[in-house]
């Protein structure tokens, strides 16, 4: 991180539920930039979603705290919005319906009726979504619900987007064109983003640095790879790219050698 101040500011954050002595998180320190990507990763239950729960506001800390934009973190709140596994759609309404329902919720003091509605278009054609606008979430596929989901995020012009193992539940194809996507809508938009994901090699290809988590519990920050990768970034090339392959075998490195889930590190 440099001298900068940083736009999201993850400060000595803990986190333990109930009695336990030992936290699910113990003092994670995260500076995030305007406009940068950052990845999280590390094995299951090393409190990725957990942390990123703490930024959505939807779970409290147990110490330490979270600043974004000069602004201390102490619940949900419109300059965040989270992408879930699940697109969490609302099933009785169309595509355009639960945009516009997002659009109207966050926008409506600085929006006009009609502006909002052009608002809800764009977004919507910004995942390519405009042939399914008037469909609801039992017609379209898996993909295209995620794609609904992230434009329903990006419309209410958040601050921050959270990512939480948005192409998780996708088959491989459908995954690579929608990192593709938001790919491109970052570089469009030049949107803050924080992503959890267990795929080494989606967290190199979108991110700029990518934050290893050593195993949980009492987990904490292990490791930050900056990712010397320039914009924009070409799968198929990168493939061949020494720089993409260095940073996918630290990232392997770290999570299968030096922080190899609990119990195996003897086998």
């Amino acid at each position: 991180m440099s001298g900068n101040q940083a736009f999201l500011d993850i400060s000595d954050v803990t986190v333990a539920f109930g009695r336990s002595r030992v936290p699910v998180l113990n003092g994670i320190d995260l500076k995030i930039r305007r406009g940068e990507y950052i990845s999280v990763i590390g094995h299951s239950g090393c409190g990725k979603s957990t942390l990123l729960n703490v930024v959505a506001g939807l779970l409290d800390a147990s110490g330490g705290g979270v600043v974004l934009d000069g602004r201390e973190i102490s619940g949900p709140g419109p300059d965040r919005a989270v992408v879930f596994q699940n697109h969490s759609l609302l099933p009785w309404l169309t595509c355009y319906e639960n945009v516009r329902l997002a659009v109207d919720q966050t926008l409506s003091k600085t929006m006009s009726k009609a502006e909002r509605h052009e608002w809800t278009l764009e977004n919507i054609a910004l995942v390519r979504m405009t042939h399914a606008k008037d469909k609801r979430p039992g017609e379209i596929s898996g993909g295209m619900k995620q794609r609904i989901g992230i434009a329903r995020a990006l419309s209410m012009k958040p601050k921050v987007l959270l990512l939480d193992e948005p192409f998780g539940a996708l088959d491989a194809l459908t995954r690579a064109h929608l990192q593709d996507q938001v790919m491109q809508i970052h570089a469009d938009l030049g949107s803050t983003v924080m992503m959890i994901t267990h795929d080494v090699d989606e967290a190199v290809l979108l991110s700029d640095r990518i934050v290893m988590l050593t195993n949980g519990p009492n987990a904490r920050i292990g490791e930050i790879l900056e990712v010397d990768l320039p914009r924009p970034r070409d799968r198929l090339a990168l493939v061949a790219d020494p720089r993409f392959i260095a940073a996918r075998a630290a990232v392997l490195e770290f999570l299968h050698h030096r922080h190899t889930a609990p119990g195996l590190a003897a086998a």
